[in-house]
Order: structure tokens, then C-alpha cells, then sequence
């Protein structure tokens, strides 16, 4: 390994194009940013970030000349060990997310940084989508979906990356940049590198001209195989830039850098139905799988009885699960048409299929929505169940196998019985039954004796079986990464594996791509290296790291995502349990870590929980953090207290602060009041906040003075406005609402017939939200009992519903609250409650909706939406901004979180004459970033329904 003097000259030499701030190489961040979802560790000494071609050719050119290896990373959602490394990590950015749509969705352009999920919402107005599938496609990126060939449940062999790739922009590891959609660039690179192509011509000539080679190649791409490189490409083409285009598919980063993939699309039929159907045992099962396989079926997933129990407990899983008897297993079927007719056909095919075979139960499919959902959730919980379940200390495992379908039964058997053997009775099975494409998870340690051991015996016996004996593959979709380098030669055999070293040696001579991934000569590699995870916080401790929480962080782009807080945490645990162990470096790398964090791990949590929301085992990596704010701020528990019991005070010097700024606003403009605030947040160390052209009027409390009508034929509702709507009024610059939310929850009241209840002592309630985020709990538990006494008075304890017109309080007070207590939610207010009474024409305008954390962990994403489509001609739903990182205050006290969740917004929505959300701080956030003015929502109800 170089110098660190090296290092800081190959920092030096690249910030000549690439922005310091996009270099990193801190202990902190070079640990969480080199962390992905394998059971591997390595820590980078330095990650760049590039936003250009030009700029990865120069860190490609940098660590060239000084035979640096460099590893290309996209989301780090890949579980083989294929994206660490401890030399230069090279990290997709903002800059690799563009994406354009071709021959009206039958292709489509991507790069690396595009999540899945993303291109298939791109396609989804054309009936069209990408190919691959892969379980994680709401979090991981086409540059890894395409650089591992991932595959998933429904696209099988024939519509993965290397089926569906129409063309590739690549840069290979001597900085060269060819485009196959572009004939000139085509031309150029064959005659620059006419070497290369003459030698991959070459093996493929050879390849195609040894019959017994050629046919095993045939035969192991009939399977699922990421083991290797694509050597079926030596044999499906003789040209030289095919196969160049084919052999990136499923290199993991060690062939060169994928810079932009075009699909070839595929229809995505919309209707869909599943049946889940129960067989005595495994061969049953298998032999059903077989019968299926010629069947109009676009997906049948295989679960054991081991992994049936293990959800068996679940909320909503059906009653027979807990019944079926030990040896049991089931086939999720899911069939899909364009119309009612075909669906129709396909489901009578199937359970035609299915005749003669013995079942637990008749085989029938099920249309309803939401019995679908929960047939594919029961699916998709296999893994974290394991997860959630194992001892702390230990990591999840999952071994990616297929075998021939024609002798599935005999293999599930053989492979379970090798677990078994190997101490592993707690692994499930579970996976892509078409495809003999087969899961076993299972929990492993590696710290206690014996167990690093313990996992090479029965990695050993895996591969054999597997890969020589059924002539299986060893890595079906996961790729090869270090979990499996040892093993490819067992798989493929010497000549093949010879072929693989004569591809790398051909794309990459000095072995500075990705090095020991796919190809390796250590045949230990896949036990070293191996992540540590300690006991940390026991919120956190049963994160798998996988990373599915990232792409909903607002904090992803600038500092840490919910899995790199955790990581972090992680590794401060392991030093501090070191105790007289530990080592002068420790203690500084520890210190280091610590003073590091605050900001990066505390200070820039949004902790709104939407990570929980995407995190297979539920954590609320927000929760951690506010404990840390709690154990940081026990100073300030007196102070909280003191504004906590004096509420009422506290919310109207913040009006008068309000009405203080909108006055210097009028006098000084609003370009000299941003430079002064900024300039005097700098001044004081960033403790002030960021004054906003968005900040609103101060609230109008008056309008709270409500008189009951005395109409006793009125439905009762009581009315709790938050204490953010009591204190933050209408924007200054909204010319078409001039009203605060109050006055338009109460007009909307009277206009639907409702009879308004206002609880005692308004000004002093607060759902304790403000104060629980700042980790104080003792006041924010104070708050709520207040709360929850209040409200159950005027109520008449729960006789009459309680609508809170701001989301995230409201989620606060579901979960804290007496459950006597019926607290709506505007969103489900207005759907449920306020659109049956009024007569509504939509407005002929383009919004906005931006739906909160609090709307999307409660579910209400598609109320949102289809209430505004009820108000307004077209409703635009901005992609990729999940969590606006305003979180209450950060909006004011760390600007840069909000402006940075709010990226893009402003292009996105400028089309748009305003936006529309249900909490009152989001929307000065989402104003001053999507340059629009945001309003509540029922503010567009209220406009819709006109005059009573």
C-alpha cells in the first residue's frame, strides 16, 4: 500500500479538476462511504466522486500512473464483496442520473446513477419497463444492476442486462471512451484499438471452434449465471465491439466503467394476479415448478416450510400458514395480461398445469389488490425475517445457487442436507423456482472459534455440488464479487477459466480494475476481510446493511445515510469495547470518529423515520439519533422545561419575531436581509439560523376566537391546529392565499357542515414533536399528557373525531396518544370526510404535491395524490424528493440539509402555479427551493369547491 505522503499527492493531483469537497479521505467518511451490503470490510484511503466523464478519466489517467487500483461504486446494495476496496473508491454522484426515452419507451438511455425504480417510473406512462427486476430495484442503480447482470423475480434469463442491452457508453482503464450507438466513436475505437478487438475476436473464433467448450458455455447460460465474465458472448457473437458490449455486462468494474446503458424495454402488462399455492413437500413442489416452466406464468417463487414459518407470525399473514404440516412447501404464481381475456386464459393455463399434482389446497388466484400485496409481502419478508431474528454479533447470509431445473428436487435436497450437516438448521429456502435459481439464508458469526472454519467446509461442499456435480452455478444473480472468486475455476473448469484471465488481461493489463473481484489466485480470499458487526445501540443492532434506506435519506447527498450513522456507530462500539486494548491510534481514531459524527451523524439527521419505511427489518435509524441528541443535551432539559410550561409565551414571542422579521423585510428588501443573515450565521459559527425568503407572516391566533354555530344537526369535529400553524401564517409573496392554515381548516369546516370544537387552552398544546426531536423526551412526554387531557375532554373521551391539520403531529399523536382518541389526518380528513360533502371542480391548473414522511409512514401517499387529481386538471408528484430535510427547524438551523433533499425540485415543478403539502415548516422549505409558492392542501380544497 502507498505512502500517505503518496496519497496526498494523488489527492493533490486530481483536485487540479475535481473540487476539494468531493475528495474525501477522513476516517469517518471513508469507512461510511466504503461500506456496501456484503459481509466484507475494506476502507478506501481516498473516494472521489466525479460528476463527469471527463473528470473519471482523470482520476482513471491519476491512478494509472501510479498503479493505484480503483473500484467503481453505484448504490452498494450488491452483497458479494464486488464494491470495497482499501485503495481509491470512485462513487456515482448527482452527476450520473440523466436519462433520456427512445422510440416512444422501447428503449431507454441511462446512466449508472438512475435507480431502477426510477427508469421503470420513467417507462411507466409508455406500458413499458427495464428488464431486470431485481428485489432491490428501489434502491440500487442501473450501474450496478447492468455491471452485476442482476436479474430478480420475473425477468428470468431471456430479459436480463445482457438480453436487453442495445447499447453501452464505456470507459475502459486506459481512459478510452467508446459509444456503440455512435458510428463515428465506433469507428475510432476500432481503429485506436484494434488490439483488443482483434484479440476478443480471436477467443471467440477459438471459443466457438471447441465444441465441447461452446456447448458448456450453452449450457450454463441456459441457467441464471453471474459467475465470471459473459463468456456466452464468445459464442452469441463474432464482432468485436458485440462482444466487447456484452462482456461489460455482469464485469463487476473490473473490465471498465459503464457510463451509459441503453434497455431495449419490455412490456409491462398491467394486470396482474397471484395465487400461492401449498404442496405436501419439497419434490412436489419441484415437480410442479417443472410443469410450470412451459406455462404463461411471469413469475414462481419457491418457499420452504422453514421460510414459511418464519413469517408465519407476521401481522396479516393468512391463518395457514401456522397449519401446514413440517416438510411443506409453496409456489407463489403470479400471472399478468394486457386485458381481462388474456389474464383470464393465463390463470385457467396454469391451474390446468397444475391438474394431477397434489396440493394442501385448491390452487386459486386472487385480483384483490391488497390479498396480492400480501402474497408477494410474505415473499419479500423472507429475508429480514432472518434478519430480524439472528443473534447480535452476527450477519445474514445469503447463498445464491441454481441448479438445472430438470433435477431441482434432487439438488434442494442435497443442498439442504449439507446445511443440515453443517451445523445450519435455522437456513431457509427460498427463490426463483423457473429458473432453479434457489436462496438459502442463513445467520453466521464470525468472531467465536470454529465458525470461520465452519463457513469454508460448507462453502467447499456448496461449490462442489453445485458447480460440479449438477453443473449448476454457483452465483445465479448476486455476481461473482469476493464471495465467489475462489470457486470460478472449480465451477468452469481450467480452459474456461483460462479464457476469463485472457478477457482481463486484454480490457485491463495492469489488473488496476476492481482487483481480486471475479478473478483471483487467493483461495482464502472469500474468509479475510470479513465486517465486523458489534452490539451498538440495540435500535440499530439488527441493521444488515444493506442499504435500502439510502434512497429516501435526505441527507444522502451531503452527509451520511441511515446505514452509514449505524456503520459509524458500529465502529465506535468496537473500539470502545477494545478497553485496555486499546492502542494510542485507536483512541485517536476514536476521537477522530466522535467529533466527526456530531456533525455528519447527528447534526444532519432529518430523524423524520422514513428509512424505516424502506429498511427490511423496520429500524428507525431517526429514533438512534435522537437518544444521542437526548444524551447531548441533558444540559438543556431545564430550559426545554421552562418553554415547555410557559408554551403559550413561547409561541407568541416567535409570532413577534415573525412579525419583527416581516417588517425588516419590507424595509431592507429581501436580498440585503439574506446577505445579513448569512453573514451573521457565519459570524456566530453557524449557532444562528438562516433567515428564508420563504419565512411566512406570522399567524393570525385571533381567528381561533370561534364561535360554535348552535346547529345541533352539525357533525362535531374537534379542530387542534399544531402549534406550527399557530405561529407560522400565509406567505408574503402567495398573492392567490393570503390566508393561514387556521382560517382555511375552519372555512372548510363550515363549508362541509361540520360543527367546530376548539380544545381549552389552545395556545399552550403541543404534541410534544419540537421537543422530542431535540432529544428532549422528559418535556415531550409532558406535552402529550397535557395533550392527550385536553383533547379527551373536549371530545368527550373519543366520542367525536380530532383533526390536527398538520401531518407529522398528527403521526405523533397516533403513537402517543390515548387510542380512545380518533386523530385524523388532513390528507384521509379531506379524501375521507371533506370530498364526499362538497361539490368539487377541478381547477385548470398544474400542482405540485409534495407528500410528507409522516403522510408516507401512515400511508397515504395515494389519498395525497388522488385528492389533489380530485381539485386540480394535472397534479405533478416530483421524483426522487422524498424527505423535504426541513424536520421541524433544521430548515433554519441547517439550511444546507433542506437545500440538498430539495435538489432539482425548481426544475421539476416549474411548470407549476403552486405546490401543495399538509405540514406548514415543510412548506417554507419546499417555497424557497421549488421556487413556487406551497400550501396546505386544503387550501386546493378549498379553492376546488368554491362557495357553499
Amino acid at each position: 500500500m502507498m505512502a500517505a505522503d503518496g496519497w496526498r499527492e494523488l489527492k493533490a493531483a486530481l483536485s487540479s479538476v475535481i473540487p476539494a469537497e468531493r475528495l474525501i479521505d477522513d476516517p469517518l467518511r471513508t469507512l461510511a462511504y466504503g461500506t456496501d451490503a456484503s459481509f466484507y470490510r475494506l476502507i478506501p484511503q481516498l473516494v472521489v466522486r466525479p460528476e463527469s466523464e471527463a473528470e473519471l478519466q482523470h482520476t482513471l489517467a491519476e491512478c494509472r500512473e501510479r498503479e493505484l487500483p480503483v473500484t467503481f461504486r453505484a448504490a452498494g446494495t450488491s452483497l458479494s464483496g464486488q464494491a470495497v476496496t482499501d485503495s481509491v473508491l470512485i462513487q456515482l454522484g448527482r452527476g450520473w442520473r440523466d436519462h433520456a426515452i427512445l422510440d416512444e419507451g422501447r428503449a431507454i438511455r441511462l446512466q449508472p446513477g438512475v435507480i431502477g425504480a426510477r427508469a421503470n417510473q420513467l417507462l411507466a406512462p409508455y406500458g413499458r419497463k427495464i428488464g431486470p427486476d431485481p428485489a432491490s430495484i428501489a434502491s440500487c442503480m442501473v450501474g450496478g444492476i447492468a455491471a452485476n447482470n442482476a436479474s430478480g423475480m420475473c425477468c428470468g434469463t431471456a430479459q436480463n442486462s445482457y438480453r436487453t442491452v442495445r447499447d453501452i457508453r464505456v470507459i475502459l482503464a486506459d481512459g478510452s471512451l467508446l459509444d456503440t450507438a455512435d458510428a463515428a466513436s465506433v469507428a475510432a475505437f476500432r481503429a485506436s484499438h484494434g488490439e483488443l478487438l482483434a484479440g476478443l475476436e480471436r477467443l471467440a473464433a477459438e471459443t466457438q471452434g471447441n465444441a465441447a467448450l461452446a456447448e458448456k458455455i450453452r449450457h450454463k447460460y441456459r441457467l441464471k449465471n453471474t459467475t465470471g465474465y459473459a463468456l456466452n458472448s464468445l459464442v452469441d457473437f463474432s464482432d468485436g465491439i458485440e462482444i466487447l458490449k456484452h462482456l461489460m455486462i455482469g464485469s463487476e468494474g473490473t473490465l471498465g466503467f459503464i457510463s451509459t446503458i441503453t434497455y431495449d424495454t419490455v412490456v409491462d402488462e398491467p394486470l396482474k394476479a397471484a395465487a400461492l399455492a401449498f404442496f405436501p413437500d419439497m419434490g412436489t413442489t419441484c415437480r410442479a415448478t417443472i410443469a410450470l416452466k412451459q406455462a404463461p406464468v411471469s413469475a414462481v417463487e419457491l418457499m420452504d416450510r422453514a421460510a414459511l414459518r418464519s413469517v408465519q407470525d407476521q401481522p396479516g399473514m393468512p391463518a395457514v400458514l401456522r397449519t401446514l404440516p413440517e416438510g411443506a412447501a409453496a409456489l407463489l404464481v403470479d400471472v399478468r395480461g394486457n386485458d381481462e381475456a388474456e389474464l383470464e386464459a393465463r390463470m385457467r393455463a396454469v391451474q390446468a398445469t397444475l391438474e394431477g399434482i397434489q396440493t394442501l389446497e385448491p390452487v386459486t388466484f386472487t385480483r384483490d389488490a391488497a390479498t396480492y400485496a400480501l402474497y408477494w409481502k410474505i415473499r419479500k419478508g423472507l429475508f429480514p425475517a432472518v434478519g430480524a431474528v439472528r443473534e447480535t454479533g452476527t450477519t445474514v447470509i445469503i447463498e445464491d445457487v441454481a441448479f438445472p431445473i430438470e433435477r431441482l428436487d434432487e439438488g434442494v435436497l442435497a443442498l439442504t442436507d449439507i446445511f443440515h450437516r453443517h451445523g445450519y438448521a435455522e437456513a431457509i429456502l427460498f427463490g426463483h423456482a423457473l429458473e432453479g435459481n434457489l436462496h438459502f439464508v442463513f445467520p453466521q458469526g464470525f468472531e467465536k472459534p470454529g465458525e470461520v472454519e465452519r463457513y469454508q467446509a460448507l462453502m467447499d461442499e456448496v461449490a462442489q455440488l453445485v458447480g460440479v456435480e449438477y453443473g449448476g452455478s454457483l452465483k445465479a444473480e448476486h455476481g461473482t464479487g469476493r464471495n465467489m472468486a475462489p470457486y470460478v475455476e472449480l465451477e468452469w473448469g481450467p480452459g474456461a477459466y483460462a479464457l476469463m484471465w485472457e478477457i482481463k488481461a486484454l480490457f485491463d493489463p495492469g489488473n488496476l480494475l476492481n482487483p481480486e473481484v471475479i478473478l483471483s489466485r487467493n483461495p482464502t480470499l472469500h474468509l479475510e476481510n470479513l465486517k465486523p458487526l458489534p452490539a451498538a445501540d440495540a435500535i440499530v443492532d439488527k441493521c444488515i446493511e444493506c442499504g435500502f434506506c439510502e434512497a429516501v435519506c435526505p441527507s444522502t447527498d451531503l452527509t451520511l445515510t441511515p446505514r452509514q450513522r449505524i456503520v459509524i456507530r458500529r465502529e465506535l462500539a468496537r473500539l470502545e469495547a477494545l478497553g485496555n486494548r486499546v492502542t494510542d491510534a485507536d483512541r485517536a481514531r476514536m476521537t477522530q470518529l466522535e467529533e466527526a459524527y456530531v456533525y455528519q451523524g447527528i447534526d444532519t439527521c432529518a430523524a423524520t423515520g422514513l428509512c424505516a419505511t424502506q429498511c427490511p427489518v423496520g429500524i428507525d435509524t431517526g429514533e438512534m439519533v435522537r437518544q444521542l441528541r437526548r444524551d447531548r443535551s441533558l444540559d438543556k432539559a431545564a430550559l426545554a422545561r421552562r418553554i415547555g410550561r410557559h408554551f403559550s409565551g413561547a409561541t407568541r414571542a416567535a409570532r413577534g419575531g415573525l412579525a419583527a422579521a416581516g417588517a425588516a423585510r419590507a424595509v431592507l428588501g429581501v436580498n440585503l436581509m439574506e446577505k445579513m443573515s448569512t453573514g451573521a450565521r457565519r459570524l456566530s459559527g453557524d449557532r444562528l439560523p438562516q433567515w428564508s425568503p420563504a419565512l411566512p407572516r406570522s399567524a393570525p391566533v385571533r381567528v381561533l376566537d370561534h364561535a360554535p354555530s348552535g346547529d345541533s344537526s352539525r357533525d362535531k369535529v374537534v379542530y387542534l391546529p399544531s402549534c406550527a400553524t399557530r405561529i407560522f401564517g400565509a406567505d408574503h409573496d402567495d398573492a392567490a392565499e393570503a390566508r393561514s392554515v387556521m382560517e382555511i381548516t375552519l372555512a372548510l369546516l363550515d363549508k362541509a357542515g361540520f360543527e367546530v370544537i376548539l380544545p381549552e387552552m389552545i395556545g399552550h398544546l403541543c404534541c410534544g414533536m419540537a421537543f422530542k426531536s431535540k432529544g428532549q423526551y422528559e418535556e415531550a412526554n409532558h406535552k402529550a399528557r397535557e395533550l392527550n387531557r385536553e383533547l379527551l375532554v373536549a371530545s368527550q373521551n373519543g366520542r367525536y373525531p380530532v383533526l390536527c391539520d398538520t401531518s407529522p403531529c398528527t403521526l405523533q399523536m397516533r403513537e402517543h396518544l390515548d387510542e380512545r382518541l380518533e386523530m385524523l389526518e388532513p390528507v384521509a380528513f379531506a379524501h375521507d370526510h371533506l370530498l364526499p360533502r362538497l361539490t368539487v371542480t377541478p381547477l385548470d391548473e398544474r400542482v405540485a404535491v409534495h407528500v410528507t414522511c409522516s403522510s408516507t409512514r401512515m400511508g397515504l401517499a395515494d389519498k395525497f395524490v388522488g385528492l389533489a387529481r380530485a381539485c386540480a386538471r394535472e397534479v405533478v408528484v416530483p421524483a426522487e424528493i422524498t424527505c423535504c430535510g426541513f424536520a421541524g427547524d433544521k430548515g433554519f438551523t441547517t439550511p444546507e440539509l433542506n437545500a440538498s433533499a430539495l435538489d432539482g425540485l425548481a426544475e421539476q415543478v416549474k411548470a407549476c402555479s403552486a405546490g401543495y403539502s399538509n405540514s406548514r415548516t415543510c412548506e417554507i422549505g419546499l417555497s424557497q427551493h421549488g421556487k413556487i409558492p406551497y400550501r396546505s392542501i386544503l387550501s386546493l380544497l378549498d379553492r376546488a369547491s368554491g362557495t357553499p
